[in-house]
């Protein structure tokens, strides 16, 4: 691997990936490439299900609608360059190139937990207040959600992204991850990063902590208002509607709270690296399914779409 030690600013740098496993190679390629190929397959089926089907015009799968998308900008901006450098003995990437993909790791990371938070308060509103379902969530308001969404979320990733461009790069170049992420990027720093770690801090309070206690407050006058209800069948309708979210979002959380909010004291790679592949891969993968197969009014519509994909 070649290091760069001089007092020239760094042009590119070295993702580690997989390195140190040279025997668990082409396994991994092909298991990531598996990965890659279910996740896109399937959230780009979620999208154009949703999309061409009016029965699922509803707040719940226009906020699922995101989210495959998200899944989509995510997982297309990390394995094309992982099963690449898996392929090849060196896995370069340009100091333009990490900064745009460190770009849409954010956005995409930071969207998927705002959308989390979003879908719970979804979810809350269908079952606390059905009566009052079509007003409290219109169409003008789902709308004006998901643009927030997707804007604080680009702003955040702007921020983050600029300060690291502010940031002198002068040797090693070794990035020990298998993306370009912030914590083992400001390792690399030859300038002090102490507004990067205190930004990177106030988002991880932000977009961790403070969007998984609104998850977890809105899911707790959910499942008080399953228990008021009286039949067996209507507690088991009323789960269903927010069983598979509850599955993602615990899924999400564990990986993203395994990799950032844990290492606070350090930065370990290992563990960074299994959780990098939990959130960033596994995940993505996972969501269309869950959706998909625990859901009857999506399934009924993959079922009126695919005899035209046939044909």
């Amino acid at each position: 691997m070649l290091m760069r030690v001089n007092n020239s600013q760094v042009t590119e740098f070295i993702l580690q990936g997989f390195s140190e496993h040279p025997k668990l190679r082409i396994p991994l390629f092909g298991c990531f490439l598996s990965l890659y190929i279910v996740s896109l397959v399937g959230n780009v089926l979620i999208i154009i299900v949703i999309t061409l089907n009016s029965s699922l015009h509803s707040p719940m799968y226009f906020f699922l609608f995101n989210l495959a998308t998200m899944d989509i900008v995510c997982t297309s901006s990390i394995l094309p360059k992982v099963l690449q450098g898996l392929l090849s003995e060196e896995n370069n990437i340009s100091y333009g190139g990490c900064m745009t993909q460190l770009y849409f790791v954010i956005w995409s990371g930071s969207s998927e937990l705002l959308l989390f938070t979003v879908m719970a308060y979804d979810r809350y509103v269908a079952i606390c207040h059905p009566l009052h379902y079509s007003t409290l969530m219109s169409k003008r308001l789902c709308n004006l959600l998901a643009v927030t969404v997707w804007l604080i979320c680009a702003f955040n990733s702007s921020i983050h992204t600029g300060l690291m461009t502010r940031l002198y790069f002068c040797g090693p170049n070794v990035i020990t991850h298998f993306f370009c992420e912030v914590p083992p990027l400001l390792l690399l720093s030859c300038t002090a990063t102490y507004i990067n770690s205190v930004m990177t801090v106030l988002a991880d309070a932000f977009y961790g902590f403070i969007n998984f206690l609104l998850t977890l407050v809105s899911y707790g006058f959910i499942i008080s208002s399953i228990l008021k209800i009286q039949t067996s069948e209507g507690k088991k309708r009323a789960f269903s509607t927010c069983s598979s979210h509850l599955i993602v979002v615990s899924m999400y959380y564990m990986a993203v709270l395994y990799a950032y909010i844990s290492p606070i004291c350090g930065y370990y790679p290992e563990r960074s690296k299994l959780a990098g592949v939990l959130y960033t891969m596994l995940s993505p993968t996972l969501n269309p399914l869950i959706y998909t197969l625990r859901n009857k009014e999506v399934k009924m519509a993959l079922m009126k779409l695919l005899p035209s994909f046939r044909n």
